[in-house]
């Protein structure tokens, strides 16, 4: 079971908790009434679906109900970090291709995966100082 860290309540909660709603960061048009049927069908209907590290769009359902992003790598189903909206991910696939290395996004701890959290969030759900 996962836990994913929610950045507005600040916990670590188990997943039932949370749904995913679709790809994070979409820029909607300046002016929608200029836009031809193309261009506003492929804004409201297509999405990218890479194979690696994705942004996305969640929400925490059964907490707080807030809408949060989530960058997770698609292939390995690992979450790499959590981020509230209107701030902009630090983990990008360009980011990663650096060779740059991210550190306290994934903790192992007893059969069950702690994502998305900081070190000290991580200490503090498991009562320890970071």
């Amino acid at each position: 079971m996962f836990h994913i860290y929610c950045p507005y309540c600040e916990e670590l909660r188990e997943e039932e908790e949370f749904h995913p709603k679709g790809e994070a960061h979409i820029v909607r048009p300046k002016d929608p009434e200029a836009c031809t049927d193309e261009e506003w069908g492929d804004y409201l209907f297509f999405r990218d679906n890479p194979r690696g590290i994705h942004h996305e769009l969640w929400v925490h359902a059964v907490g707080c109900r807030k809408f949060f992003n989530v960058t997770r790598n698609t292939v390995t189903y690992e979450i790499l970090e959590t981020y509230k909206i209107g701030e902009r991910p630090t983990v990008t696939a360009e980011h990663l291709a650096g060779g740059d290395k991210q550190g306290n996004v994934q903790v192992a701890s007893g059969g069950q995966q702690t994502v998305g959290a900081s070190g000290a969030a991580v200490a503090s759900v498991k009562g320890e100082r970071a």
